[in-house]
């Protein structure tokens, strides 16, 4: 025999393997339909064998696939064995516009010889094969760096029936559970039974048992969890544990923003709770920026999503009446608060993040508005800062202005005696901010949002260039004079992240470090996180990449 010939193709052998495997199956169902199925190491092509000579192949690419299991049928008198393969790839939506994840089930029966158990031990082969390759094969972004979760992950499952519509073990058992299991997740299921459970949960329970966090509720519950890490004794090593979201509130801003940063078309309800239980399955793990927030009884909390006064803030709270209606509830709350829009009076001052540049900021470049937005946005202002930021003429903020009561001085830093990272860029309450803060001169507002995530909603992208892990807190504020109308426009802008172009001149966006504000109106709300939190002066400072987040 000559050397040099080359060897048959294993691929055309039926169930050969070479750099991956080829097997021919027949239908799960009807044992006449036969087909051809190949794995490579990032698809699974099925085309299903007929006397035609042309018949069209079916791809599924691995980054789309959760897991794969290999059984038996309880009918003794079948010696045939089983595996299925769960992908979840982006199709056309049946009724609406646009693509989504769709559940796509492949299953194959293996019946090679009269053996049970070889037909059983070739189907854990190819489902074994298929599980290791589509972990290969996570969806990476090039621009973030990721980590992952041991395997098999172990992960605690925490719900809160009552968030939302009070559908949240519905959610679980329908749509978590299924594919926990399709990826061979083992998880312990916690029901949470009054405020503060997880908080407590997790400040006591060993950590060593689980390898990721998973919270099916509103933002609240993932909330009581932050503060609950941080509140141990080991929280530097507590905070390190990988946390997920699953959107099972009225609100779901993480959830959504965590969809977001996947770059992937927009999706809502039961679609955002299978985008985001994917990311779970799948396992890859980003950092978060935490924010630690100072309130005036010195109690110091901290913050993942948002801190909201003011118009954002009263929403929030008032169209809690209105839970049951789900999303809708704060569309319903903006159009009852536009019928009696208020004025709050209050001192507000932040330390401005460095200039950007792609090398100090993973914020997309094409940003609509910002710090350095044309002239002809936010005109009225004059800016003023000292010789370490750069100075705009169209901004009126000044320091150390004879009008506005935040003083600014040199301090030494705040030492912090609560656990929990210390915050060096923070001035004590009672104190004047440091010199190099800068001092918005209004004193009239309509709501001052702080925003540390890209969705204050599901519908509501309120910072379109923020990220998980960017460092920034992204400071929006509307100064009074604004029409009710102009208003409404601003947050139906809102809804796609248009907001910042559309050159309103009430609206004024910052990215910046750290923030104080100081409301002066007798009576209001302050939102952190959704939550309301006691009414007074309050200040916060970002901390980068502190906590971990199981995102994509």
């Amino acid at each position: 025999m000559d050397n040099d010939m080359a060897e048959p193709d294993p691929s055309r052998q039926r169930n050969g393997v070479v750099e991956g495997l080829y097997g021919e199956f027949t239908d799960s169902l009807n044992s006449k339909v036969r087909y051809s199925v190949s794995l490579t190491e990032s698809a699974l092509t099925i085309q299903k064998i007929s006397s035609s000579l042309e018949q069209d192949e079916v791809v599924f690419h691995l980054a789309d696939c959760l897991g794969c299991r290999a059984y038996k049928v309880e009918d003794e008198a079948d010696v045939g064995a089983f595996f299925t393969a769960y992908f979840y790839p982006f199709k056309r939506r049946w009724i609406s516009t646009g693509m989504a994840r769709q559940k796509v089930e492949q299953c194959f029966r293996v019946a090679l010889v009269q053996d049970p158990l070889t037909n059983l031990q070739e189907a854990e082969r190819w489902a074994r094969a298929i599980r290791e390759a589509s972990i290969r094969q996570i969806p990476r972004r090039h621009d973030v760096k990721y980590y992952e979760v041991r395997r098999p992950c172990r992960v605690m499952v925490l719900v809160n029936p009552q968030s939302g519509r009070g559908q949240a073990l519905q959610l679980f058992s329908g749509q978590i559970e299924p594919m926990l299991t399709e990826a061979s997740v083992p998880y312990t299921l916690v029901i949470t039974e009054h405020q503060n459970h997880a908080r407590e949960l997790v400040r006591e329970t060993d950590l060593s048992q689980w390898d990721a966090l998973v919270i099916l509720s509103g933002d609240g519950l993932l909330f009581e969890v932050l503060n609950g890490l941080l509140e141990r004794e080991d929280w530097e090593e507590a905070i390190q544990t990988p946390l997920s979201i699953l959107p099972g509130g009225s609100g779901n801003a993480l959830a959504a923003s965590v969809h977001h940063y996947t770059k992937s078309p927009p999706v809502w309800g039961k679609e955002l709770l299978l985008s985001c239980g994917f990311l779970l399955c799948k396992g890859l793990v980003t950092q978060l920026d935490l924010v630690s927030v100072h309130l005036a009884s010195s109690q110091r909390i901290f913050s993942f999503l948002s801190l909201a006064w003011g118009f954002v803030a009263d929403v929030d709270i008032e169209s809690e009446k209105y839970r049951l209606v789900g999303p809708m509830r704060f569309l319903v709350g903006t159009l009852m608060r536009l019928a009696s829009l208020k004025v709050y009076q209050g001192r507000l001052a932040y330390l401005p993040a460095p200039p950007f540049t792609p090398q100090n900021s993973s914020l997309c470049s094409s940003l609509p508005c910002g710090p350095n937005s044309s002239p002809n946005q936010n005109s009225r202002h004059n800016h003023i800062t000292n010789s370490n930021h750069s100075t705009n003429s169209n901004h009126n903020i000044a320091h150390n202005s004879s009008n506005i009561a935040i003083t600014t001085m040199r301090t030494e830093p705040q030492p912090v005696n609560q656990k929990g990272p210390p915050d060096s860029l923070l001035a004590d309450l009672e104190q004047p901010v440091p010199d190099h803060w800068t001092v918005v001169n209004e004193q009239d507002f309509v709501l001052v949002l702080a925003m540390f995530q890209s969705h204050l909603a599901e519908d509501l992208f309120a910072a379109p260039g923020a990220a998980a892990d960017d460092g920034f807190i992204h400071l929006l504020y509307v100064r009074a004079g604004i029409s009710r109308l102009a208003l409404l426009t601003l947050f139906m802008a809102m809804e796609k992240g248009g907001h910042l172009a559309i050159g309103c001149p009430h609206l004024v966006y910052e990215r910046v470090k750290a923030f104080r504000l100081e409301p002066l109106s007798p009576e209001g709300a302050i939102t952190v996180d959704g939550e309301m939190v006691e009414y007074g002066p309050v200040q916060a400072q970002v901390h980068e990449g502190i906590a971990r987040l199981i995102s994509g």
